[in-house]
C-alpha cells in the first residue's frame, strides 16, 4: 500500500464535520494511505462567504479520487445535488443492512438500492401552467436506464447478491418506465445466474415491510429510490445506520443518509455508524476490500456489544464509538 490517494473532506454542517471526524479516526487506524484535503461547504459556508460551495471546493471535488462528505442543511441541492453531477457521479448506492445489537422492525433485512443518479424528477425541470398550477418534467432515457441496471447487475455479482429487482411505475408512467424497463431487460439478459424480476413501486413498499428478504438489489430511478432507501432504513433502526456511494465517471462521492441534525450538532451525540460505513463503501471502491471487512466486523461487534452512541442505546460519545471500533480493529 505505497501509493498515497488524495481524499477531498467535507464536513459541511450540523453533525457532518463531527461524524466525518469519526470516520477518519476509523480510517486512519486501517492504514491505508490516505492523505486528506478539507473543504467548506453547506449553510454555515453561505453564510460567511455568499456561496454554499466555494470553487475551490468543487475543484478540490474534482481532483481527489474520492470525497468524503458529512452533511448539509438547507443548501443541499446547492451542494450534493451539484456535486453528484460536477462529479458525473450517476449511480447511488444505498445499503440497508440489519445488525445484531440495533433495535429494529426487520433484523433479517439486507438490501441493496441502486439509484439512478442523473435524471427523472431531480433535474429540476420546472415550470408554471398558469396561476395555481406548476409542472415538473420526468426525464427517463435508455443510456442512463441501460447503465444504472448494467451497475446494478454488476454489483450484485460482485457482492454475491442472487437477485436484482426492477422497481417501476409502468402502469400510470407508460412511456418514461417502459423505457426503463426495456433498457433492465437487455442489461438482464447479460447476467446468467442472477434472477430478474419486475415490481411495481407501490407493491415494493409493501412488500418491503411484510417481507423484506424478497429483496437483495434494486435498481430504480432517482425519486424511487430515494424514497424506497428511507423506508428500508425505517427497517434497520433509522437513517443513522445507512451509508451511501455515489459512483460514475469521476471520483466516488461518500456520504451518510441522514441529515446534518442541528439540534444536536457539537454534542458529541451523533451516531457515526452511517459516516463509517461510509468509510468501508470508500475502501472497497479503491480496493482495499481486506481493510473494509475489518471496518464492517469491528462497528458490528461495538453493535451487538452495545459499544454505541445514546440513540443505540450506549452511552458512548462519537469519538468514543469510534476510538471502540478502532479498538476492535486493533485488538
Amino acid at each position: 500500500m505505497s501509493k498515497q490517494h488524495e481524499i477531498a473532506v467535507i464536513g459541511g454542517d450540523g453533525v457532518g464535520p463531527e461524524v466525518v471526524e469519526a470516520e477518519l479516526a476509523v480510517l486512519d487506524a486501517t492504514g491505508a494511505p490516505f492523505a486528506y484535503k478539507h473543504y467548506d461547504a453547506g449553510d454555515d459556508c453561505l453564510e460567511r462567504t455568499g456561496q454554499a460551495m466555494p470553487e475551490e471546493t468543487l475543484a478540490g471535488a474534482k481532483a481527489a479520487e474520492a470525497v468524503i462528505f458529512g452533511a448539509v442543511g438547507a443548501s443541499a441541492a446547492e451542494v450534493i445535488l451539484r456535486l453528484r453531477k460536477e462529479l458525473g457521479a450517476w449511480a447511488n448506492l444505498r445499503p440497508s443492512k440489519a445488525y445484531a445489537g440495533v433495535d429494529c422492525l426487520r433484523p433479517e433485512t439486507d438490501m441493496m438500492i441502486v439509484r439512478e443518479n442523473s435524471e427523472g424528477l431531480y433535474i429540476g425541470e420546472e415550470g408554471e401552467r398558469g396561476p395555481g398550477v406548476a409542472t415538473a418534467t420526468r426525464v427517463i432515457s435508455d443510456a442512463a436506464s441501460y447503465r444504472i441496471a448494467r451497475h446494478a447487475f454488476e454489483f450484485a455479482r460482485q457482492a454475491g447478491y442472487g437477485k436484482v429487482t426492477a422497481v417501476h411505475k409502468v402502469n400510470v408512467l407508460k412511456k418514461t418506465d417502459t423505457v426503463f424497463l426495456e433498457a433492465c431487460r437487455r442489461a438482464a439478459a447479460e447476467f446468467d445466474g442472477v434472477e430478474y424480476e419486475e415490481a411495481l413501486v407501490d407493491s415494493v413498499a409493501m412488500r418491503m415491510i411484510l417481507k423484506p428478504s424478497d429483496f437483495q438489489v434494486m435498481v430504480t430511478t432517482n425519486l424511487f429510490g430515494d424514497i424506497l432507501s428511507d423506508l428500508a432504513a425505517g427497517l434497520i433502526g433509522g437513517l443513522g445506520m445507512c451509508p451511501s456511494a455515489n459512483l460514475g465517471d469521476g471520483p466516488g462521492l461518500f456520504e451518510p443518509v441522514h441529515g446534518s441534525a442541528p439540534d444536536i450538532a457539537g454534542q458529541g451525540k451523533a451516531n457515526p455508524s452511517a459516516a463509517i460505513l461510509c468509510g468501508a463503501m470508500l475502501l472497497r471502491s479503491l480496493g482495499y476490500g481486506d481493510e473494509a471487512d475489518r471496518v464492517e466486523a469491528a462497528l458490528a461487534g461495538c453493535l451487538a456489544a452495545g459499544e454505541t452512541t445514546q440513540d443505540l442505546g450506549g452511552s458512548l460519545s462519537t469519538m468514543g464509538m469510534a476510538s471502540a471500533v478502532v479498538a476492535r480493529m486493533e485488538g
